[in-house]
């Protein structure tokens, strides 16, 4: 599967962001899927998941209740909601898939998955 990430962008704190990751080549339904990070000078970390089944969720402590992973499968995307951004939100943000997955299971960990998309920019402004 291929991954196309876009829907990044310069927004002031407080304001929201909508990151779509398009697939392209199979079917993104049968894939675990999930949101990372970097922030400028910092390691890759963690910020969504969404199970296979579509009915199992995973966030990042520090977007928890911010942010929202969801699935279009008519339109093959995955989505990350943001909203509620924070300076501390600035990144380039990654979508990736993984096939390996048991069907329940959300995937946290970067090294677990396969395929990864190009990365787009969010900028936040305080």
């Amino acid at each position: 599967v291929q991954l196309q990430a876009s829907g990044g962008g310069l927004v002031q704190a407080g304001g929201s962001l909508r990151l779509s990751c398009a697939a392209s080549g199979r079917t993104l339904s049968m894939y675990a899927v999930g949101w990372f990070r970097r922030a400028p000078g910092k390691e890759q970390e963690f910020v969504a998941a969404l199970s296979w089944s579509g009915g199992s969720t995973a966030y990042a402590d520090s977007v928890k209740g911010r942010f929202t992973i969801s699935r279009d499968d008519a339109k093959n995307t995955v989505y990350l909601q943001m909203n509620s951004l924070k300076p501390e939100d600035t990144a380039v943000y990654y979508c990736a898939a993984d096939d390996n997955s048991h069907y329940a299971a959300t995937v946290t960990i970067a090294d677990d998955y396969g395929f990864w998309g190009q990365g787009t920019l969010v900028t936040v402004s305080s």
